[in-house]
């Protein structure tokens, strides 16, 4: 697998990551030794880049992760994040980028995932209570004592990148991008450009929804996540569904599965883009990864982009936006 640069400050990783969070959270009841047996599987076919949260669980999915790469830490890059506060009965409590919670956040992520240092650490959302120049400059000390490498910034504007960007370099911006999640394209895709700054698309797969599984909003397990998100409801679910549709007659043309071809879609963009696919079974990060090997034509992008133009998807991303630095 090629490897790709993220940033000017030398991290680099393979062409495809994975999310691990649906492993421990949000996406139904997962199975901890096929989680594990994923990771397994992704290091053996290329993949060593590996993203994880102290949200997601909370708490658990980084204990998982740190399981799976024990006896196997220079062959990763450990990317999490730390902003969303949670209890311990898995509410949701805010946002919080003081300085001091930084340190305190870091910390507990290391001990969780059992390493000395994490790669690459993202602040998960913008405080909007908090200067993103403390912050970054919490952040940027954690570097200097060796506990980080790299610094990223998840879901976060331009103007604010560019501020956290005076105070120390940041090496990727975290963002959700797909077929039908194109807003990236505007303002975020040409500023990390300028700047230097790699992108890291997640939800490549719209949250499971272009892989062509889904059928009814019946399917989504009674504890998914997705269940409150308003492009799975109603009419949205529907609209989006035709959008799918369209989807699976290109991906049947070129004899290979929707979720392939919305990730060669993606791997087809700009250099510097690197999509993280989240699944917990081995079969699926498989499929995933042989994307890898699809070539699509300009002829091929058009009709992709006629089926699913810009902004085709219906409904919002969150059911509140406000989290969202924009």
């Amino acid at each position: 697998m090629e490897p790709q640069r993220l940033g000017k400050q030398g991290l680099i990783v393979s062409t495809l990551g994975l999310g691990c969070m649906g492993m421990s959270d949000a996406y139904g009841s997962a199975d901890e030794a096929e989680s594990i047996a994923t990771i397994h599987r992704a290091l053996e076919l290329g993949v060593n880049f590996f993203d994880t949260s102290d949200a997601y669980g909370p708490f658990t999915n980084e204990e998982l992760v740190g399981k799976a790469i024990r006896g196997q830490r220079d062959e990763v890059i450990v990317a999490t994040k730390f902003g969303f506060v949670r209890g311990s009965d898995g509410s949701w409590q805010g946002i919080d980028g003081r300085p001091e919670h930084v340190r305190e956040a870091c910390d507990g992520s290391l001990r969780r995932l059992g390493v000395d240092h994490i790669d690459l650490y993202y602040q998960h959302r913008v405080d909007p209570a908090v200067p993103i120049e403390e912050t970054v400059g919490a952040m940027a000390g954690l570097v200097r004592q060796g506990k980080v490498r790299y610094l990223g910034l998840s879901e976060a504007a331009p103007a604010t990148i560019r501020r956290a960007h005076s105070i120390h370099p940041i090496s990727a911006l975290q963002t959700e991008y797909s077929l039908w999640s194109r807003d990236p394209e505007d303002d975020l895709i040409p500023a990390v450009r300028e700047l230097g700054i790699g992108f890291v698309a997640y939800s490549p797969l719209g949250r499971g929804f272009l892989t062509g599984q889904l059928r009814r909003f019946e399917d989504l397990p009674k504890d998914d996540w997705r269940r409150r998100r308003p492009r799975f409801q109603g009419e949205n679910f529907q609209k989006n569904l035709e959008l799918v549709e369209r989807v699976k007659e290109i991906a049947a043309a070129k004899h290979v599965t929707p979720a392939q071809l919305a990730l060669a879609w993606i791997l087809a963009q700009e250099e510097g883009i690197v999509p993280i696919p989240g699944t917990k079974h081995p079969r699926y990060l498989e499929e995933n990864v042989a994307a890898l090997g699809i070539t699509l034509t300009r002829e091929d992008l058009d009709r992709i982009g006629e089926a699913v133009p810009k902004g085709a998807a219906s409904g919002s991303r969150y059911e509140d936006m406000t989290a969202v630095d924009r």
